[in-house]
C-alpha cells in the first residue's frame, strides 16, 4: 500500500512527507492514535478525524478480505476468492491540455500542478465516499459502489464530478491559466476486488466494459464538462439537469452508446421527488396511517399543534405518505415548509434549514451577494417586521457576504447560534400566525447534530402553533421524541399480498400479468412498495411479455426475475454495512431463502463462537430473522431480493464451489433431508455443474413425488432429469467426435 496515494485519496496529500519521514507504512497505519497524528503535524481536528475514520474503514475492509480469503479448512473461509460481482459506477477524470502544460512548464512546476489537481479530485471523491482506484498521471479512475455500496452511488458520482469541475477550475497553481477537467461516468456490472500488481503499483482491478465506457465518455465532454452513460442516467431520476447528446460510436464497443451531459443539480424539492418524479404510481394501502395523518391535520387546522413521527425501512413509503398528505391539503389555505436531510451533508451544520431558505428565496449560487440579500429580505418580510435584525443572522447562516448593507455581527459563536435559532423559530411563528403550517422534515437519520438540536426546539414551538410537523426516519435512527405522550408515531410495515397485487396492477396500467409472473413479483418483493414497483417495471421492460389489450402474456419460459438496476446499489449497501460478516450472508444465500444453523455451521466450518457472533450481527441488522435457538435455530432472509443480491455478488465459480459443498454435506450429514427432500440435493448438484449426481437426485425426487401422488411435481422433477440426461449425452458425443 502506498501511503502517499492513500492520503491523496482523502484530499490530505499535504501530510505525505510527514508520514514518509516517520516511516508510517501499512503495518503501522492501523495503530495510529490522535496523539500520534498531532505529533505528525496534523493540527486540524477535522483532518485527524478524517484520517482515523479512513483507517477504521481500511481496517474493516482488510478484515473482510482476510475472512473471505484462503482455501477451505475447518477454521478458515470456504470462499477463497475475494473478488465479487457487483454494480459499479465508474468515474474517469482527465485534466484538459496537460500535454501543452507539460511542454511549457518546468517539470517541478508541472509536478506541483498535477499534485494539486490530484489532491483536489481525491478530496471531493472521498467526501462522497468514493474510492480513488488509480492515478494515470493527469487521469484519475474512481469507483462509487466499492468497497462499500450506497443506495445512490450514481448520484454521488455525478455530484462529485460537478464539484470536481468547479474546484479544479478554481485552483491556484503555477500554471498561469485556469485548469479544467473532463469527466466521464458509467454504471454497469463488473467483477471487482482482485488485487493486481505489486507494492505501490498494487490496485483493486475491475473487469468489465464499464471503466472503458467511462473513459470514452470523458472524451465527449467539453472542458469543465461531465458526460454520463445511459445506464447511469436511468439511476439518476430527476436529481440533475441533463442534456441528451445523442448516440456516439465509441472505441471498443460494437454499438453506438447514448450519452448525456450533466449540467447541474435539479431544482426538485426533495430526494424522493427527484428520484421518483418520472415514475410515481398511485398510493396503495396505508388506510389506517393516512387516516391518522388526516385526523392530526384537522386538529391543526383547528388551531392545535401536532407532531407525527413516521418510521420505516428504505422504500417502505415514508416520503410517499408525506407527499400524499401534502396533496390532500393542496387546495386549503396553508403554508408548506419542506426540510430534507442529505447523506452527503451529515457534517454540514443546519444543512436542511439552509437549503429550505435558498429554495424559498430562489437564491442561485452564481448570483452577486446583493441580489441574494434582496431575495432573502423579501422572504423574511413574509413572517417578520424585524427584517433588519434577522437578515444578518440568516444571511450569515447561508454564507452570504453582508457587505456594507449590514454591520458585522460581532457576536461570540454561542451568541450567534442562539440568536440564529431564535430567528428561525420566529419565522415559524410568524408564518403560522397567518395560516396553518405543514412542516415536512425528511430523512432525520441523515440530519447533522446542530439541525437535530434545533429540531428539538421546533417541536416545542410547534406544540403551541397551528402547525403539523411530520418527521420521517429509518428504524436505525433512535428518535429522542419517540414515546412522548403528545407525539404520534406511525410505523410503516409491509404491504399485504392483496395490496402488493393492487400496486402491481397500478404499474401495469390495469393489464393482468401471467399468474406465475405475479407470483414471483409478490414473493420476491415482500410487500416493500419500492421493490414491488421497480421489479414490476423491470419485468415490463425486459421483453419477456407480449402486451395485449387487457393483459400481458409470456413470450416463452419464465426465467428467474433479475434484480432491477435501480435497486442494486440499495440492496448491496445493506450487505456492505456488514463487511466483516457478509460472507456468512453469501453462504446462507447459496443455501436458500431459509437455512438452518446446523447446515450453515457444517458448510462454513468456523468455530461456534465466531459463527454465532456473525449471525447475531446479521440479526441485529435485520437482514435475517431467527426462529428458535442454536443449534436448532433456523434463519430466513428478511427480503428475497436481499438474498438474491448476496448470492449474485458471488463469482459464478464460487457459487459452484459452495453448491457442491452444500450438496455433499447434505448427502453425508443430513439423511433426513436426503430422504424427504431429494430435490434440494438435486438443485445444489445442478448449480454446482455436477450433472451425474444431479440426474440421480432429480430421478429420486420424481419417484418420491409419484409415491405421494404429487403428479405436477413428479413431472417437473423427472422432466429435469430427462433434460439433463439428454444434454449430457449430446455433450459426450461432441467430446468423442472431437
Amino acid at each position: 500500500m502506498d501511503i502517499g496515494v492513500w492520503l491523496r485519496s482523502l484530499g490530505l496529500g499535504q501530510y505525505e512527507a510527514a508520514f514518509r519521514d516517520n516511516e508510517i507504512d501499512a503495518e503501522v497505519l492501523p495503530k495510529l492514535t490522535i496523539e500520534d497524528l498531532k505529533d505528525l503535524g496534523v493540527a486540524v481536528v477535522g483532518h485527524r478525524r478524517k484520517i482515523l475514520s479512513a483507517i477504521e474503514t481500511l481496517t474493516t475492509s482488510s478484515a473482510a478480505r482476510a475472512e473471505a480469503a484462503p482455501a477451505p479448512s475447518a477454521k478458515t473461509s470456504v470462499l477463497s476468492d475475494a473478488a465479487e460481482r457487483r454494480q459499479l459506477t465508474v468515474m474517469f477524470c482527465d485534466l484538459v491540455g496537460s500535454t501543452a502544460l507539460s511542454a511549457r512548464l518546468d517539470p517541478e512546476d508541472m509536478r506541483q500542478v498535477i499534485r494539486a489537481y490530484q489532491d483536489a479530485c481525491s478530496g471531493v471523491v472521498a467526501r462522497y465516499d468514493g474510492f480513488v482506484a488509480k492515478f494515470f498521471g493527469d487521469g484519475i479512475l474512481a469507483y462509487f459502489g466499492f468497497p462499500r455500496a450506497h443506495e445512490d452511488d450514481a448520484a454521488r458520482a455525478v455530484h462529485a464530478a460537478l464539484e470536481i469541475a468547479e474546484v479544479v477550475a478554481g485552483l491556484q497553481t503555477r500554471a498561469r491559466e485556469s485548469l479544467a477537467v473532463r469527466v466521464g461516468i458509467a454504471t454497469g456490472l463488473v467483477v471487482v476486488g482482485d488485487l493486481v500488481g505489486q507494492g505501490s503499483a498494487q490496485e483493486q482491478a475491475v473487469v468489465g466494459d464499464t471503466p472503458n465506457l467511462a473513459a470514452r465518455l470523458q472524451g465527449l465532454a467539453d472542458a469543465g464538462g461531465v458526460v454520463v452513460a445511459a445506464a447511469t442516467r436511468r439511476l439518476l431520476g430527476d436529481r440533475f439537469r441533463l442534456k441528451d447528446l445523442g448516440k456516439h460510436a465509441v472505441k471498443g464497443l460494437a454499438e453506438p452508446v447514448d450519452a448525456f451531459a450533466a449540467l447541474g443539480v435539479s431544482e426538485s424539492e426533495s430526494r424522493f421527488e427527484a428520484a421518483h418524479a418520472a415514475r410515481l404510481t398511485g398510493f396503495v394501502g396505508r388506510e389506517a396511517e393516512s387516516a391518522e395523518l388526516l385526523a392530526r391535520q384537522r386538529l391543526v387546522w383547528g388551531g392545535q399543534g401536532q407532531i407525527v413521527l413516521i418510521s420505516g425501512e428504505a422504500g417502505i413509503g415514508k416520503s410517499r405518505l408525506s407527499a400524499w398528505l401534502a396533496e390532500q391539503v393542496a387546495d386549503t389555505p396553508h403554508t408548506r415548509l419542506h426540510y430534507h436531510c442529505s447523506p452527503y451533508h451529515r457534517d454540514s451544520a443546519l444543512y436542511p434549514f439552509v437549503q429550505q431558505f435558498e429554495r424559498a428565496a430562489a437564491i442561485a449560487p452564481q448570483e452577486p451577494p446583493d441580489a441574494k440579500l434582496d431575495k432573502l429580505e423579501k422572504v423574511l418580510d413574509l413572517a417578520t417586521d424585524r427584517v433588519n435584525e434577522v437578515a444578518p443572522l440568516i444571511g450569515s447562516m447561508l454564507s452570504i457576504p453582508l457587505g456594507r448593507r449590514y454591520p458585522p455581527l460581532n457576536l461570540s459563536p454561542a451568541q450567534q447560534r442562539r440568536q440564529t435559532f431564535s430567528a428561525l423559530l420566529g419565522q415559524l411563528e410568524g408564518l403560522a400566525n397567518q395560516k396553518p403550517l405543514l412542516i415536512l422534515f425528511e430523512d432525520a437519520h441523515w440530519a447533522d447534530a446542530t439541525s437535530l438540536e434545533l429540531l428539538d426546539l421546533v417541536i416545542e414551538t410547534v406544540r403551541r402553533l397551528p402547525a403539523l410537523l411530520l418527521i420521517t426516519f429509518r428504524p436505525e435512527f433512535e428518535a429522542p421524541w419517540q414515546g412522548v405522550p403528545d407525539i404520534a408515531t406511525v410505523a410503516l410495515g409491509r404491504l399485504d399480498r392483496v395490496q402488493s397485487e393492487t400496486l402491481v396492477e397500478r404499474v401495469t396500467g390495469g393489464r393482468r400479468l401471467p399468474a406465475e409472473v405475479l407470483e414471483q413479483i409478490v414473493a420476491k418483493t415482500d410487500g416493500v412498495p419500492l421493490f414491488v414497483e421497480e421489479l414490476t417495471k423491470n419485468v415490463l421492460e425486459s421483453g419477456l411479455l407480449i402486451e395485449e389489450p387487457d393483459r400481458y402474456r409470456l413470450d416463452g419460459p419464465l426465467p428467474p426475475l433479475a434484480i432491477p438496476s435501480t435497486l442494486q446499489d440499495s440492496l448491496m449497501a445493506r450487505l456492505d454495512r456488514l463487511a466483516a460478516v457478509k460472507e456468512i450472508a453469501q453462504i446462507g444465500a447459496a443455501i436458500g431463502r431459509e437455512f438452518s444453523y446446523l447446515l450453515l455451521r457444517a458448510v462454513v466450518g468456523r468455530d461456534e463462537a465466531s459463527l454465532s457472533a456473525a449471525l447475531v450481527q446479521l440479526e441485529e441488522s435485520e437482514l435475517v430473522f431467527r426462529y428458535g435457538t442454536p443449534p436448532e435455530a433456523r434463519y430466513s432472509f428478511k427480503h428475497a431480493l436481499v438474498q438474491d443480491t448476496a448470492y449474485e455478488s458471488l463469482l459464478k465459480s464460487r457459487r459452484q464451489i459452495l453448491h457442491r459443498r452444500i450438496a455433499e454435506i447434505l448427502r453425508e450429514q443430513f439423511p433426513g433431508v436426503v430422504e424427504a427432500e431429494p430435490e434440494l440435493i438435486a438443485h445444489h448438484f445442478t448449480q454446482a455443474g455436477l450433472t451425474e449426481p444431479a440426474i440421480e437426485y432429480w430421478g429420486k425426487a420424481g419417484d418420491l413425488a409419484l409415491r405421494r401422488s404429487a403428479f405436477k411435481e413428479a413431472i417437473a422433477h423427472l422432466g429435469k432429469a430427462i433434460e439433463m440426461t439428454e444434454a449430457h449425452a449430446v455433450a459426450g458425443e461432441k467430446m468423442n467426435a472431437g
